[in-house]
């Protein structure tokens, strides 16, 4: 008899817990995602992405951007995963302390920019810096010899006296990539390629100033763009319910109120959408 009891008892919580599975599958949802810090290892925020992209029960994605930007290729790769998204779906970007260079980069493709009238976006421009410590090296008696495949390998090395017309070469890369930043600002915000290059000189502007621009769309904060999510969403955005997609601080994490590992030590050596420190 006990017997019997337990495994009804077993069956039915398997019972509850698939319907509860099917009713949440269900329910209409918006996804937040966080991208916050310097912008350089993407592939969690990636995951990010397509999981909120892939999930048909999610109707619209609100993205928390507080980033002062980061490497070229991993702004490039948020862009298209964010340009994917809002094939398919509502895509709103919430800009909170900083979108800047590449946090601006990644925010540009989204349906719609919401920015603090504080925010600090804008910074569009391209960056690569060079260390020349030639002199140094010289006093402390080091020398390192790079024994290379081509004239321009070792153009970047710190232990290489900047030519002109190594400089030159390095100019010529910069532009091109400054001419995506803004092929990608103007592919969705409402102004004109010529127009935005006066403004492009890396400058930053406060929200305010970037919603005169048409750099943004809107004055809010991330509730507001949570509201907005649900208006594009129609009828199911007043049963939508807001789920963060995302990875769990750790305990230490949550005490010390702040992540441990400073984005700024991933980077390595490249062409960066960066705002000055």
């Amino acid at each position: 008899m006990v017997k019997k009891i337990l495994i009804a008892v077993i069956a039915l919580v398997i019972l509850f817990i698939f319907i509860l599975n099917i009713r949440q599958q269900m329910t209409p949802k918006i996804a937040l995602i966080d991208i916050k810090g310097v912008i350089g290892d993407y592939k969690e925020t990636l995951v990010y992405l397509n999981t909120a992209l892939k999930d048909n029960s999610i109707k619209a994605v609100v993205i928390n951007v507080d980033s002062p930007g980061g490497a070229v290729g991993a702004s490039q790769e948020i862009y298209r995963a964010v340009e994917k998204i809002r094939a398919k779906k509502p895509v709103i970007v919430s800009m909170g302390n900083v979108a800047a260079s590449g946090g601006y980069y990644i925010s540009a493709a989204a349906t719609e920019i919401f920015a603090n009238p504080g925010t600090i976006t804008g910074s569009i421009g391209v960056i690569v810096q060079h260390m020349d410590l030639t002199n140094l090296m010289n006093k402390i008696g080091v020398k390192i010899t790079n024994i290379k495949s081509g004239k321009n390998k070792d153009i970047l090395y710190p232990n290489h006296k900047l030519k002109p017309e190594e400089a030159k070469l390095i100019k010529q890369t910069i532009l091109d990539v400054y001419e995506q930043f803004l092929d990608a600002v103007v592919k969705y915000r409402k102004i004109d390629k010529e127009k935005l290059r006066p403004y492009a000189d890396g400058r930053v502007f406060s929200g305010r100033q970037a919603l005169k621009l048409g750099l943004v769309d809107k004055l809010g904060n991330l509730q507001d763009a949570v509201d907005e999510a649900r208006k594009l969403i129609g009828k199911e955005g007043k049963s939508a319910i807001v789920i963060k997609i995302g990875k769990q601080k750790s305990l230490i994490e949550k005490l010390l109120g702040a992540k441990i590992n400073l984005n700024l030590l991933d980077l390595n050596s490249g062409i960066y959408y960066l705002m000055s420190f």
